[in-house]
């Protein structure tokens, strides 16, 4: 195997490629290396091992030299959403917002995002896509207005679930924390219920159960999640087009802010806040 691939830096991109999509980091990035090592140059490996330097090592700073080497070399398989994606976020990460959004402009201009604020990659044409909507426009009123209807119930159910002991709910495990306490108790995800979380508030999911694009959404969730102070979320967009994203304010203190786009906007008690899926 080592003599076939030896001197052909194509042949280990394909491994690595081969490695990455089963989901074995490390013989991709081994790959990735070794591509390298016979061609410095080459864009294609470039990419990809950045990217495994930024999403799996979380390495920022290294993982921008690689994808931005990798990007300017415009070899084939170097224009994709995914790498100016992540290049952008690691940008952001450190702090380097206007680099970052210059990346997203240039992906939205070849066609790899929808705008440069709306960088999803698995999209459906045709879909509306603005910041912020109401609940006529997401032509989900009636249920909407069921869940405010109830937002106090479902408040109890939330807050009696906190008790640090029972340990139901969870850290945030997204990686879209910067900094700050920010845990989520899962309700629905993906589609399917979680029985047991279920049973722990279940005049909540008997309310949700009525409400059939919430239960049955596959690129979806249902849950409570509590932020303390202090926290902060870095700038982040959701995978798809498909999706909005409701947020029903129970326990709202003054001074926490969201900000969709360009426009900053807050939560209250018993109401919902509906964005594009971020």
């Amino acid at each position: 195997m080592t003599q076939k691939y030896s001197n052909s830096s194509e042949l280990w991109n394909e491994l690595g490629v081969s490695n990455l999509i089963a989901g074995r980091n490390d013989p991709a990035r081994q790959a990735f290396k070794q591509a390298l090592e016979i061609n410095p140059n080459d864009g294609y490996a470039k990419v990809h091992l950045g990217f495994i330097i930024k999403t799996i090592d979380l390495n920022n700073e290294d993982g921008i030299k690689l994808l931005q080497d990798g990007i300017q070399s415009k070899h084939p398989g170097t224009k994709d959403g995914r790498f100016y994606f992540h290049l952008g976020d690691a940008l952001q990460r450190i702090d380097k917002n206007n680099e970052a959004l210059e990346v997203y402009e240039e992906g939205a201009k070849i066609g790899l995002f929808l705008s440069k604020y709306q960088r999803s990659l698995y999209n459906v044409n045709s879909l509306t896509g603005q910041p912020w909507w109401t609940p006529e426009q997401t032509k989900n009123n009636k249920y909407l207005k069921l869940l405010e209807d109830n937002w106090k119930v479902i408040r109890d159910e939330g807050l009696a679930q906190m008790d640090a002991e029972k340990g139901t709910f969870l850290p945030e495990e997204e990686n879209l924390r910067e900094k700050g306490d920010w845990k989520q108790f899962t309700l629905y995800q993906q589609g399917k219920k979680n029985v047991a979380n279920c049973m722990k508030a279940p005049k909540t999911c008997k309310l949700i159960d009525q409400f059939p694009e919430a239960r049955g959404c596959t690129r979806g969730q249902v849950k409570f999640s509590i932020m303390q102070p202090g926290v902060h979320v870095w700038p982040h967009c959701g995978p798809t087009n498909c999706r909005i994203r409701s947020h029903l304010g129970l326990v709202i203190p003054k001074g926490p802010r969201i900000r969709v786009a360009n426009e900053q906007r807050t939560w209250t008690e018993g109401q919902f806040l509906i964005s594009i899926a971020c």
